[in-house]
């Protein structure tokens, strides 16, 4: 095991820079049920049906032994992930190509490497900002990757003023809204072998991150997404997702999108009316 200390020296973290990791492992039906169910969907899927878009977070799945997590319930750093000192992660954002199908039932191989390595000073203090680029492939062919980024960045001050988050676009050709529940939230965790606390445990996401209830898992609103883009427009050839503010198990909120030609926007919207997440589309021609 690795056993660098936290830091936050640039020229430290660009070790990890070029770091790899592989696995493999069959798609698995049971797996992909129940997610349908967590979604309040009947589990229906099974071996050969297509891997719906974004559902691979559910897969290739790691972990650690309880000895080795730190505070947020994560694994501790520098082992795969560099030794960032900076407390809070957060999943930033994303990018995905989707150049052809995973199917249930497929033997996958999923090859992940620190990408990039970056230090910067926003409003709230000194960032981290971590891409990881994911390629899954079957049969030694890449089937999709994805530009994962996180974020690293300090614990906020008591009396930091709240982000003004701007507004949400208005001009919809389909919405949805979505009911959160703290089990909702604790099965998304479960499916993903998430132990990031601000999901379920209320207490520390209020007084040691901030936040105002348990955080709705940002992936999972990128997948609602992107299942929204597919079902209204066939199959998708790339999607990509910012997470611009946070969402709670409070109260519903709504995901939306609008389509030109073979491209849409997409977003999610607190219930006060903000931009939470927005989001591109493409199908496939």
């Amino acid at each position: 095991m690795n056993t660098t200390a936290p830091t936050n020296d640039l020229d430290v973290l660009l070790q990890w820079k070029g770091r790899t990791e592989a696995s493999t492992e069959r798609i698995s039906a049971k797996q992909c049920r129940r997610m349908q169910e967590t979604l309040d969907r009947i589990a229906e899927l099974t071996d050969g049906d297509p891997l719906p878009p974004l559902w691979h977070f559910i897969t290739h799945l790691t972990s650690a032994p309880l000895s080795r997590l730190g505070r947020d319930g994560h694994p501790q750093r520098g082992g795969f992930l560099p030794p960032v000192a900076l407390p809070r992660r957060m999943w930033a954002g994303g990018r995905f190509t989707f150049t052809g199908s995973i199917h249930l039932g497929d033997e996958v191989t999923k090859t992940s490497t620190i990408h990039q390595i970056e230090t910067k000073t926003g409003r709230t203090g000194p960032l981290c900002f971590v891409t990881v680029r994911h390629e899954l492939a079957v049969h030694g062919e890449t089937r999709v990757t994805e530009d994962q980024d996180l974020v690293y960045r300090e614990d906020p001050a008591p009396d930091a003023p709240r982000p003004h988050p701007r507004p949400a676009p208005s001009d919809a050709d389909w919405t949805r809204t979505i009911e959160p529940s703290e089990v909702m939230l604790f099965r998304y965790s479960a499916l993903t072998f998430n132990g990031h606390r601000i999901h379920y445990d209320r207490d520390y996401a209020r007084d040691v991150e901030g936040y105002d209830g348990l955080v709705f898992h940002g992936p999972l609103t990128a997948t609602l997404l992107a299942d929204l883009a597919a079902s209204e427009m066939g199959p998708l050839a790339t999607f990509s997702f910012r997470a611009l503010s946070p969402l709670f198990d409070t109260a519903p909120f709504t995901i939306a999108g609008v389509r030109n030609g073979e491209r849409a926007r997409l977003w999610a919207t607190t219930p006060g009316g903000a931009l939470a997440m927005d989001a591109e589309a493409t199908v496939i021609q």
